[in-house]
């Protein structure tokens, strides 16, 4: 085997571990970006169980940003119901709300979008395709065999599973987004903290006609009867998932059998599709980084399923945190030291909501030893509402609580920049749509213009004045003032991936040179005038 130099290798800015939802959504943000990416993943296409359904606020926000068109959702725009019941067509004993509090919106009414409930194998063929339009490379059927990291990338070795080649790939940086048991994690030697692992779970997939059951709205069962628990779940397409508490392998009769227990009837036709065995636990990466690679989704945090959705949500969240970063340190925007800041804001979002996730009814009784009562979030404090502390924010001290209601934020560093509706020529449209790839500098001071221009012009970043009331419309601008925090000489300074970085109540004495040097500290773009090695 002739052993080839590194400058010799096949390059790629970015290579992306594990093709399903959190490595999809990752090609996708890059590559929107103008980032070239390859992804590698060892299976061919999406499992044949639907696995995860629910995609929320946030999540849909991300995909509208960057071109995913989701389709509505079959369940309707109001959160699921669940109920506990005896079996389906048995006694119906309680309906439970879908959250604490009955409310479930995650955050609908500070959005332009609402949650979109969409099974897995039907999201991620959409993914794949906006990846490969965007000019992702994506090589399914390919595994990862090892990966060597030095100072300047990331060299990993890659086989095809259709013949068996074998061949190396030079990276400048890698996502792994492989799974809970991600290989990448445990080659890294990264530890996990957190509840532990809770149990092993199993689930059969299954068609059949009991459309007569939903006609309530209850699309969620919980199974109770003296010696069998379980879950009943439709995906709202004629197919149904039953979720059993215990690891024992059952065979085709007895799988048949058990959804006729859960069902309460033996007269109905039962077509299995497939059967699904996992982990439940609840355990987050000591790091989500080191060095050149950095891990994402259940590699970075295993979260059981819940009525939050924390699990395929936090890792889209987090593929799109780290997105923008990865893109302004390839275009020298930014110092690599950026990328230090997506560990500081996504683990600390991943701990927030392991341990919400086992505050509630859900997953409390789970937990063998005493904690101290940790107070339940509402819903979208959770998901619109988290604080990012970082040197990529400024202005967002340890006084400040890690999450709360969006609407209580206004306009704080560290959070995310507030939904308003507004005018842009002819067309409403929300403050999100201001924000696509640059920074987005905003303010009804027309004094900002020229000095976003300096700004941009000194540090070769591209920043996007709107003017507040001239380029962007408002209903009502003391509301506008009010939901970012500012007054009307003052301005607001937004992230690439939404979130509020720095602002000013009122105009400093020299807007160009405070914004000069507030952009050039959250990029490090100084870097020029460093004499560090």
């Amino acid at each position: 085997m002739i052993e080839m130099s590194v400058n010799e290798l096949e390059q790629t800015p970015v290579l992306i571990v594990g093709g399903s939802l959190v490595g999809l959504s990752a090609a996708v943000f890059l590559s929107w970006q103008g980032v070239p990416v390859v992804v590698v993943d060892k299976h061919y296409g999406s499992s044949p169980h639907p696995r995860a359904i629910g995609f929320t606020t946030r999540t849909i926000e991300h995909f509208r940003q960057t071109g995913v068109e989701v389709p509505a959702s079959l369940q309707g725009m109001k959160p699921p119901r669940r109920a506990r019941v005896e079996s389906l067509s048995g006694t119906w004993l309680e309906e439970y709300p879908w959250s604490p509090g009955g409310k479930g919106s995650y955050g609908a009414d500070q959005s332009p979008v609402h949650a979109i409930a969409i099974t897995q194998d039907k999201l991620e063929p959409l993914l794949r395709e906006r990846a490969r339009e965007c000019g992702a490379d994506l090589r399914l059927g390919t595994e990862l065999l090892h990966l060597a990291q030095d100072d300047d990338g990331v060299t990993a070795t890659l086989r095809s599973r259709d013949d068996g080649h074998e061949y190396a790939l030079r990276a400048g940086y890698v996502v792994a987004a492989d799974g809970a048991d991600s290989p990448v994690r445990t080659e890294l030697g990264i530890e996990r903290h957190g509840v532990g692992p809770l149990s092993v779970q199993r689930s059969i997939l299954f068609r059949a006609p009991l459309e007569e059951y939903l006609q309530h709205g209850v699309v969620q069962f919980e199974i109770e009867q003296p010696d069998f628990t379980a879950f009943l779940t439709t995906y709202s397409d004629g197919r149904w998932v039953l979720m059993l508490p215990d690891d024992v392998e059952l065979t085709p009769a007895e799988q048949i059998e058990t959804v006729q227990r859960a069902i309460g009837r033996t007269d109905i036709p039962i077509e299995l599709v497939t059967t699904g065995r996992w982990k439940l636990a609840g355990l987050i990466a000591d790091r989500f980084s080191q060095g050149r690679i950095f891990l994402a989704g259940d590699a970075a945090h295993q979260l059981p399923p819940n009525r939050g959705g924390y699990g395929a949500n936090t890792g889209i969240h987090d593929v799109h945190n780290l997105a923008w970063k990865l893109a302004a340190v390839l275009s020298g925007e930014s110092d690599p030291r950026l990328l230090d800041t997506y560990d500081a804001e996504r683990r600390p979002t991943a701990d927030l909501r392991h341990d919400q996730l086992f505050a509630r009814a859900d997953y409390k009784a789970f937990l063998t030893v005493d904690t101290p009562d940790t107070p339940v979030l509402d819903d979208s404090a959770i998901e619109l509402g988290q604080l990012y502390r970082s040197a990529a924010v400024l202005g967002a001290d340890a006084s400040l609580p890690p999450a709360q209601l969006p609407e209580q934020w206004a306009g704080q560093p560290g959070t995310r920049a507030p939904h308003q509706w507004v005018r842009i020529g002819d067309d409403k449209r929300s403050t999100l749509d201001l924000i696509e790839r640059d920074w987005v500098l905003l303010s009804a001071d027309e004094r900002w213009a020229a000095a976003a221009a300096h700004a941009s012009a000194q540090l070769g970043i591209g920043v996007d004045f709107q003017q507040a009331g001239t380029d962007v419309e408002f209903d009502d601008q003391e509301a506008f003032e009010h939901a970012y925090g500012i007054e009307s000489t003052g301005a607001t300074l937004i992230r690439p991936d939404g979130y509020i970085a720095w602002r000013t109540r009122v105009a400093p004495d020299d807007p160009a040179q405070e914004l000069t040097q507030v952009l050039g500290s959250l990029t490090a773009a100084a870097r020029a005038d460093s004499t560090e090695n």
